[in-house]
């Protein structure tokens, strides 16, 4: 029975804050280690989105959801299960993102969780939402939602954080529906690696080392690598290869092959790290979006380059959307969409 239930997607919505950060001032904030057109050709960042005081990672993520409510026509009441992938920066810790949106969008059938993958939990909670929705006969209608702001945390001065200089902020949404029969959740993959568990993150905060009035101005800029020579050796060793491990088995579950690809929606990673996939899948830059307008809003990135690919008709009628993601952790993921 399941074999004949499908999964798609209704939707998209986003919200992008009105203050912005371009390349000069990043370089500015280096102190002079990257220049401007440095930051432009090797970093892929133009500009990227900052958030006021007012936007919130929460806040960002109601508003992407009324976005998403207003393009789908949905009526919040049709709502069964919110999963939000709103990141641990928020408004107030220990609090349930996923039943702020509830409440805010007058959801009121439905029930929330909160989920973190990192900035790859996105493409992860694609994949459990369609895993419920054929499970489960009570659930026709899932919304994910999340906002980011963790670009608050980086500190520019350090030069091993020059990976994470893209962070920017906004909120991002989709609704998926059981049987809808159009824009179908194809297979997803997913793969970890506990070895880095601890190799990046916010040093002061937890209860490991707690924020002290002798170190609170350090603390709110303590992103950082806390093992940096271990990361990137690692990563250099294994990240392309498990990127394309995630598309190819995402591809075989999906009965595609690389030749069927025709849109990779990325995440904001170098201009040569993003150029070396398009390569290595016989994509065009006409195939994709490079989010350097925009930088890095984490585990956002796919909604916004889906969003952006549909509005720009760049991604068409039965269009095979390669979904790919990455976060410390460290994890990969990949999902398939046929468009249409």
């Amino acid at each position: 029975m399941t074999s004949k239930i499908n999964v798609g997607i209704v939707g998209t919505g986003l919200y992008l804050p009105k203050n912005k950060l371009n390349a000069k001032e990043i370089a500015s904030l280096t102190n002079g280690v990257w220049t401007e057109q440095a930051v432009i050709d090797k970093l892929g960042i133009k500009e990227k989105f900052i958030a006021s005081e007012n936007e919130g990672s929460q806040e960002m993520s109601y508003l992407a959801a009324v976005d998403c409510l207003n393009n789908t026509k949905i009526d919040p009441l049709e709502i069964d299960v919110i999963l939000s992938i709103t990141e641990e920066w928020k408004e107030y810790p220990l609090t349930t993102s996923a039943l702020y949106v509830q409440g805010k969008i007058g959801a009121d059938n439905a029930w929330g969780i909160d989920l973190q993958n990192r900035c790859c939990t996105s493409v992860s909670a694609i994949k459990i939402a369609k895993d419920l929705l054929i499970a489960d006969d009570s659930i026709n209608t899932i919304m994910i939602v999340g906002g980011y702001r963790n670009g608050d945390f980086v500190n520019y001065e350090d030069k091993d954080m020059s990976m994470m200089y893209n962070l920017s902020a906004g909120g991002g949404a989709m609704i998926l529906k059981k049987n809808y029969g159009k824009n179908l959740v194809l297979g997803s993959h997913i793969i970890g690696d506990g070895s880095l568990a601890r190799s990046a993150g916010v040093e002061i905060g937890g209860s490991c080392n707690p924020i002290t009035k002798e170190n609170i101005d350090y603390a709110y800029k303590s992103l950082k690598l806390m093992e940096p020579k271990k990361m990137k050796d690692r990563l250099n060793e294994v990240s392309f290869k498990n990127w394309m491990q995630c598309i190819d088995d995402s591809l075989t579950k999906s009965n595609l092959t690389r030749e069927d690809v025709d849109f990779l929606a990325i995440l904001h990673i170098k201009r040569s790290g993003h150029i070396a996939i398009l390569d290595e899948l016989q994509l065009t830059e006409d195939q994709t979006i490079y989010l350097e307008d925009y930088g890095h809003v984490g585990q956002i990135d796919q909604i916004v380059s889906l969003h952006l690919g549909i509005e720009q008709g760049k991604i068409k009628e039965n269009d095979n959307v390669c979904l790919l993601a990455a976060g410390i952790g460290y994890v990969w993921a990949a999902s398939m969409v046929r468009w249409g």
